[in-house]
């Protein structure tokens, strides 16, 4: 199970119109009426907070899923995965559309985290991009999207994940910097800081769904793994990818060497992660590094 979160079993509460007539009634649960109040539970692990990814299994007889608009796909015993976005709001919904048509909904109230944020005495000069920049940009940010697109059967959504390499961090997933009021972009992996050629894993399983064959301009020799559901790693810079796309890769396998190619002042190892648009921080996936 992803992570080292305590399960909790999230309980619903279900309006009486959608409750059966025959087993609506005051007074001690009958043994038919606390079986279908434990079919109508979801259940959990994990914690819903910014950045975060919680696995949960769908109350029995579920056709449906839904999480804030958005359908959410289920595993053959009702197991799913939802993740909040780093800059999701204070709550979310989650729907599971019921084999007769009824629907039971469960309200998250999402837990904020405080970002290392850096405000910048400094006017950034704005930057515009060459047409030479955005015609070769353009091909590299289609590959990304397509890898991102692809749906595989690996089931390393549902793993412990593991770190790719142990070293520094060196930048942290979230910060920020804010110059004289004008945000820039947000940190979106965790940066290891690791000798150039040193190997790094894989830190569950999944499909490689891109493997670069030459450097992209901002990512350097880029590698990316699809964990199933959704979920999937991004590994940039590196020196050199081990693995190729299509190939079915195991926990603790390595995949790739530590590098500065691309936009890197130094070798090190950035990984992020995303389910479907959400950018997730992998350090609530993995714990502290050891």
């Amino acid at each position: 199970m992803i992570g080292r979160f305590k399960a909790t079993l999230c309980l619903l509460t279900i309006s009486a119109a959608s409750i059966p007539a025959a087993i609506v009634y005051a007074g001690t649960d009958s043994a038919e009426q606390s079986a279908f109040r434990e079919a109508v539970q979801f259940g959990f692990t994990g914690e819903a907070i910014q950045g975060g990814v919680m696995i949960g299994d769908a109350p029995a007889g579920t056709r449906s899923l839904s999480f804030d608009g958005r359908l959410v796909p289920m595993d053959e015993d009702g197991k799913f995965i939802i993740a909040f976005n780093r800059d999701a709001g204070q709550a979310a919904q989650l729907i599971a559309t019921l084999e007769n048509g009824e629907t039971v909904r469960k309200f998250f109230n999402v837990s904020p985290r405080k970002w290392k944020i850096e405000h910048v005495a400094l006017n950034r000069r704005a930057r515009t991009a060459s047409a030479a920049f955005k015609k070769r940009r353009a091909p590299e940010l289609a590959q990304i999207n397509a890898a991102r697109q692809m749906e595989t059967d690996s089931d390393g959504w549902r793993q412990a994940f593991i770190w790719p390499i142990k070293g520094r961090v060196s930048g942290m997933f979230g910060n920020q910097r804010i110059f004289n009021g004008t945000p820039g972009s947000y940190h979106t992996g965790i940066d290891i800081a690791a000798p150039t050629g040193t190997y790094y894993v894989a830190p569950a399983d999944g499909v490689v769904t891109l493997a670069a064959t030459r450097p992209f301009s901002l990512e350097g020799n880029l590698l990316m793994i699809d964990h199933g559901m959704g979920l999937n790693s991004a590994f940039l810079h590196s020196s050199k990818i081990l693995v190729k796309p299509g190939q079915v890769v195991k926990r603790g396998e390595p995949i790739g060497r530590i590098g500065s190619t691309g936009s890197a002042t130094g070798p090190h190892l950035h990984w992020s992660m995303k389910w479907k648009q959400a950018r997730i921080d992998p350090i609530l996936l993995t714990g502290p590094m050891d």
